[in-house]
């Protein structure tokens, strides 16, 4: 599955070395204030290809005196940034936008390289990347006032929104680049400044190429800082900085709550998008092959590594046997493989170790309590082959925690209510699915799942950078996309004129 790939001089494998997207003092360097400031004595950290299981280059640990600097950079340029007419910013992130697609083919490499992604993850990414950009470059104008009517007579109450000032971002290693834009993006064009860290696995495409992107666009010094690092290092001084006003975290559900902890000591606001145990429901009067297709994708695509993947197929027992058959049929089918000049391959290598070890370790416990493996189960260097199992209950630990793997556990049910009742039993709620071809039957259990996002007919692995995007419970605090940042990336603030003379009781 796994090749080997070509080297340079110093037998680390050459694959960024001619990407026209690093930036001239290479990809070892943090961005503050509009510098890229070299590694100088910080420790570095490697950036690992999970393809090979090897360092393809290095990037600064980040400190927190450099956490500090960003955030006094950023609040010192934020002021003068708000007063740029909404259509320079805009302007700024649609440079930015079409940048992406001037380094369309340098990202789908970085993706594969340093996410071992497959030329289908990277389009989806991309695609999402600018879509949110553009919307984000709507937004820039949105700061209308409002009048509304008063309760005293002769008086107007004036409602204004402002830029919230500073925002700290931590971003995933499992899509970077958007899940870093979706709140880049609309943060910097309604006025914002940005202190940006990626994930340590994810450096460059999730952090360095963004500050890359609007360095080139035109962005002014110190609206948007990158600093690399670790989250064990680092992670708190980001979240629990005095300076910012929201901290927007995507990531697990555990990290998630320590970081809303510590921005909520400081009164920042948490915008928090977690974990997720994504139930695709199928039931009686489902149409077969369109169940079949929507989880093959929502299960598999890029190694199950998302948050709104499947993570439990609810079958009626109708469909079970035939379900479990086919679906199987269809995951042995899906190539294999080193993503990086392949474009055929649609399953890559898990991200990194730590994954790729939980991925396993649920995997054979699950086996062990009665799990049948129907197709795939193999897995090794980082690989694990797309595995469906039968024999499931939903208390096993691959249907009970968010596998975040190429992995579907196919559960049967005898009813509506008992499918309902499994979909909702987990402290998760973030996305789902509902396989009915009476559509306002499985809208009525689209409506009784405990979770901020479903999808009939469907997959729960959907994205719109229009629609409100975010869970409810363990999966999250908030909403992402389009009007519903502005919730969280602007301040309304109500302003009363007494036109005419008030007469007080006293």
């Amino acid at each position: 599955m796994a090749t080997e790939q070509e080297s340079g001089d110093d037998g680390r494998p050459a694959e960024l070395d001619s990407l026209e997207l690093a930036p001239d003092e290479g990809w070892n360097a943090l961005y503050v204030d509009g510098d890229w400031r070299p590694q100088g004595d910080r420790e570095d950290l490697d950036v690992v290809d999970p393809t090979a299981r090897d360092a393809v280059g290095t990037v600064p640990a980040g400190t927190e005196e450099d956490v500090d600097e960003a955030y006094a950079v950023a609040d010192a340029a934020q002021p003068e940034w708000a007063e740029v007419a909404p259509e320079e910013r805009a302007a700024v992130v649609a440079s930015a936008r079409e940048l992406v697609e001037t380094y369309h083919e340098d990202f789908a490499r970085l993706f594969a390289v340093e996410c071992g992604g497959s030329r289908l993850k990277a389009e989806i990414e991309l695609d999402l990347t600018k879509g949110t950009m553009a919307v984000a470059e709507d937004l820039a104008d949105s700061f209308e006032t409002e009048e509304r009517e008063a309760i005293v007579d002769g008086k107007r109450n004036l409602l204004f929104r402002e830029p919230t000032g500073v925002i700290g971002v931590i971003s995933p290693w499992n899509f970077p680049l958007y899940l870093s834009m979706r709140a880049v993006a609309p943060a910097i064009a309604l006025g914002n400044s940005v202190v940006l860290k990626p994930s340590t696995h994810t450096s460059l495409v999730g952090g360095l190429a963004l500050a890359r992107l609007f360095d080139e666009a035109g962005l002014p010094e110190g609206v948007l800082n990158v600093v690399t690092g670790r989250g064990s290092d680092i992670g708190e001084a980001v979240a629990g900085h005095s300076t910012p006003s929201v901290i927007s975290f995507t990531g697990s559900t555990e990290v998630g709550r320590e970081v809303g902890a510590v921005a909520a000591e400081q009164l920042s606001l948490p915008a928090l998008e977690l974990g997720g145990n994504n139930a695709h429901i199928v039931t009686a009067e489902a149409d077969l092959d369109r169940a079949i297709d929507g989880g093959v994708f929502g299960s598999f695509t890029h190694q199950g590594q998302e948050c709104i993947s499947i993570n439990r197929h609810i079958v009626h027992e109708s469909h079970y046997d035939e379900y479990v058959e086919r679906l199987a049929e269809r995951a042995e089918s899906l190539p294999v493989g080193d993503p990086r000049g392949d474009d055929e391959v649609l399953v890559g290598p898990v991200q990194n170790e730590s994954q790729y070890e939980s991925i396993v370790d649920l995997l054979e416990q699950s086996v062990e309590q009665g799990a049948r493996i129907e197709a795939g189960g193999d897995h090794y260097d980082w690989f694990v082959e797309p595995t469906v199992l039968s024999n499931v209950d939903n208390d096993m630990p691959v249907a009970e925690e968010e596998h975040f793997g190429p992995i579907a556990p196919v559960i049967p049910y005898e009813d509506e209510q008992e499918a309902i009742a499994m979909a909702n039993d987990t402290e998760y709620g973030l996305s789902g699915s509902v396989h009915c071809e009476d559509v306002e039957r499985a809208l009525d259990i689209a409506r009784r799942l405990e979770t901020g996002m479903v999808h009939v007919n469907d997959q729960p692995l959907n994205d719109d950078p229009g629609v409100a995007f975010g869970g409810v419970g363990a999966s999250g605090i908030g909403r992402y996309n389009a009007e519903w940042i502005m919730e969280e990336f602007t301040e309304t603030r109500w302003v009363s004129v007494q036109d005419e003379p008030r007469e007080y009781p006293y």
